[in-house]
């Protein structure tokens, strides 16, 4: 069997070149590999991308929108990791574990959209409970999200590894404070709830890990009478999954740091709380599960391999 061919258009940057880290040694696949004065070269890009079976775009919003563009060929498959195209119509969200139906939903689909780093530990902890019923569509829901300053590409990382950083760096970021983060569509979207949640990311001194958390009072949720409901709802949502996992019930009082799956593919959800308030926590690397890990294990479905090749 010939090998799949893969180009990655926006190879230079964080995601692109997390992505080449993950593949460029399998040999299932031939990487194709645009020379470095051509990357910005429309039909030389374009020749690449139909010539490929499947095509990462790493690419800023208006960027990936123009490569799709360029698409001729049919078969080509694009695996988009901006925000372009995440709650665009005929497009499939790239995040397998959603439902029973995803995986086939995926591995049927062209045009796959990567999920938002945030936005897939938001989604990993609400979908499941809006599924099985137990969070309300209209719950008012609250989400604050801490990642490393990886998330913020080439120039947020030049900031922080500067020798001559701001002073301000050495401690933690909140951002977002318009309310209008643009990983709220896709959060609202994807899990179905009515309103998008009062959410504030948090950006601190260290390379990559992200720590997700939702809040919820357990009087407003449905057949819930404690935390330990909503980690068994979390628990049977995720049985048997390979890279998302559900940790024991939180019996003590651990601390939760948000580097803790650097380096990794997987997702790890945390439940804490009592019979009143439960707390819900994603644990993952945001440039693993939260972007080119995901690109990768969308890809391997997409192909059809098996959907942790080259990534545990």
């Amino acid at each position: 069997m010939a090998a799949a061919r893969i180009y990655i258009d926006g190879q230079a940057g964080t995601t692109g070149l997390q992505i080449f880290e993950r593949i460029s040694s399998r040999d299932d696949l031939e990487l194709m590999r645009i020379d470095e004065d051509k990357r910005h070269d429309v039909d030389e890009r374009k020749r690449f991308i139909n010539a490929a079976d499947v095509v990462f775009l790493c690419l800023p919003d208006d960027a990936a929108r123009e490569a799709v563009s360029l698409v001729e060929n049919p078969e080509v498959c694009i695996i988009d990791a901006s925000t372009a195209h995440r709650v665009a119509p005929g497009w499939t969200y790239g995040f397998p574990e959603l439902n029973e139906s995803q995986r086939s939903a995926i591995a049927s689909s062209k045009r796959i959209a990567n999920p938002g780093c945030h936005a897939t530990g938001f989604i990993s902890v609400v979908a499941p409970l809006v599924q099985a019923g137990i969070l309300p569509k209209d719950y008012a829901l609250t989400c604050y999200s801490l990642t490393g300053y990886s998330g913020g590409g080439k120039r947020m990382i030049a900031d922080y590894e500067s020798a001559e950083r701001a002073a301000k760096l050495d401690a933690p970021g909140i951002y977002g404070l318009t309310l209008r983060h643009k990983h709220l569509p896709e959060m609202q979207a994807i899990t179905g709830i009515e309103r998008p949640p009062v959410f504030m990311p948090v950006v601190d001194d260290y390379y990559k890990g992200m720590a997700t958390s939702v809040m919820l009072f357990n009087d407003l949720l449905t057949n819930v009478g404690s935390a330990q409901d909503v980690h068994a709802c979390l628990c049977a949502h995720y049985a048997g999954q390979r890279l998302v996992h559900v940790r024991d019930f939180c019996e003590t009082q651990p601390t939760l740091y948000a580097n803790e799956l650097a380096g990794t593919n997987e997702l790890h959800i945390v439940v804490c709380g009592n019979e009143n308030q439960t707390t819900v926590t994603a644990l993952f690397d945001n440039l693993g599960k939260g972007a080119s890990g995901a690109a990768v294990q969308n890809m391997n479905i997409a192909l059809g391999l098996d959907e942790t090749t080259g990534l545990l």
